[in-house]
């Protein structure tokens, strides 16, 4: 075979390698865009989720906030009642205590009271 034929072989090998490259190279950018696409759907989709979910977020947020409010006032009328409370304890011992004090005195002006009708009896009899 001659040179020119060689050449020709040659020429025709490299259009059909030059052929293949192109085919090769155009799906190879057709898979990418696709994979692009397909990707963007999925951020897409994502995003949509998580704007979801930072809606949810907020919107408990708030609730958490008259949560802890209603928590603090709880407590805060908790701790009312439970001064309220110690304040009756204490009233309640006061007046147990003062109750027994005229008890007492109670009993000692019986026992002065029957002293002094036994006395005035006595003084009537010698009249």
């Amino acid at each position: 075979m001659s040179t020119t034929a060689w050449i020709a072989i040659a020429a025709v090998v490299a259009v059909i390698v030059v052929a293949v490259a192109l085919v090769v190279l155009r799906k190879e950018r057709q898979r990418r865009q696709l994979r692009r696409e397909r990707l963007g759907e999925r951020a897409g989709g994502h995003r949509q989720e998580a704007q979801l979910h930072s809606s949810k977020a907020d919107e408990l947020a708030a609730e958490v906030e008259e949560k802890r409010s209603q928590a603090a006032e709880a407590s805060e009328e908790a701790e009312r009642a439970e001064r309220v409370a110690e304040q009756q304890r204490r009233r309640a011992e006061s007046l147990s205590e003062e109750s027994s004090r005229v008890a007492d005195q109670r009993q000692r002006e019986e026992t002065l009271a029957r002293r002094h009708g036994t006395e005035a009896d006595k003084l009537e009899k010698e009249l």
